[in-house]
């Protein structure tokens, strides 16, 4: 299937998150649990969205918290994704891949896979991690002969600090190299190189653990960047817009997509406020001054 190229060309920004489901198989202790409402986005409301998003996008994400493959109808919404052009990028624990989600993954909509490898250990502890990569380097394999331009990512993002020893993921990191011959440096700066390239367009992404914005944490100053609504911007399950893809309560609510247009969301008072005080240095909202993660962009 060929996906219409004019989209990406009009395309304002980078990337855009639609929360299919809120709802998660594992509880990370990097990933805190999501207070509001559990839900999962019905079919008919993704389409109406992404209607809406869609033409804005280079590429959706079909997250923003929750694991995407839990959804009863994830083929259904890339049908829907295809039908309209959509280039499609996927984050997932990988726990749940089985034939018929794979399938469904290789599908010509999506851009890019990434896996988080470092959810099994925080859940399963020192449990052998073979069977679960093995679903995920079958997956892979398959790429490499039925979409050898999908960018798959394998992510181990629980390093203590920049420095930060990959011991924790030792036995991970064996069997990756076995899997592809490679020969990784267990010692991993990630402040000067973050991806590996293991095979084609698969490569191996480390970094640090960082702490989600909250409003029980303290301030750490009102001055910063960030990309919020300059390069991406979520929907959360039930329509909430939000300008950043880690306020994961919709803390900074800029509207709701069932009830105006994203147009008009994007140019509210609220919204125009957070980018004009970006393009200055200046953290307009509450939470934007308690992010840690905004630290990277100083």
């Amino acid at each position: 299937m060929n996906l219409r190229q004019p989209l990406i060309d009009r395309a304002r920004f980078a990337k855009i998150h639609i929360e299919i489901s809120n709802i998660c198989n594992l509880q990370c202790s990097f990933c805190p649990a999501v207070e509001r409402k559990k839900g999962t986005m019905s079919v008919n409301d993704f389409a109406k969205i992404l209607a809406q998003v869609g033409p804005l996008a280079e590429q959706i994400c079909l997250h923003l918290m929750g694991e995407p493959l839990l959804h009863p109808h994830i083929h259904e919404l890339i049908d829907i994704c295809e039908a309209q052009g959509v280039r499609v990028f996927l984050v997932s624990n990988g726990v749940l891949l089985r034939e018929k989600s794979i399938d469904t993954l290789l599908r010509p909509a999506f851009r890019q896979l990434n896996f988080s490898l470092h959810s099994f250990k925080d859940n399963f502890g020192d449990k052998d991690p073979t069977l679960y990569l093995k679903k995920i380097f079958a997956l892979t394999d398959r790429a490499f002969e039925e979409r050898p331009d999908l960018y798959i990512n394998y992510r181990l993002w629980n390093l203590d600090d920049p420095r930060g020893s990959a011991e924790s993921n030792l036995r991970m990191l064996r069997l990756v190299e076995e899997k592809y011959g490679q020969v990784l440096n267990g010692s991993i700066d990630v402040r000067n190189k973050k991806s590996f390239r293991l095979k084609n367009r698969l490569y191996l992404h480390f970094d640090t653990e960082f702490v989600w914005p909250s409003m029980d944490l303290p301030e750490h100053g009102d001055k910063g960047r960030c990309y919020g609504l300059s390069s991406h911007f979520g929907v959360l399950v039930d329509g909430t817009v939000v300008p950043c893809c880690l306020d994961k309560e919709g803390i900074m609510t800029l509207g709701n997509i069932h009830e105006q247009s994203i147009e008009a969301i994007l140019a509210s008072d609220r919204a125009q406020k957070i980018v004009k005080g970006f393009k200055k240095g200046i953290l307009e909202e509450a939470l934007c001054k308690r992010c840690q993660y905004i630290e990277r962009f100083r």
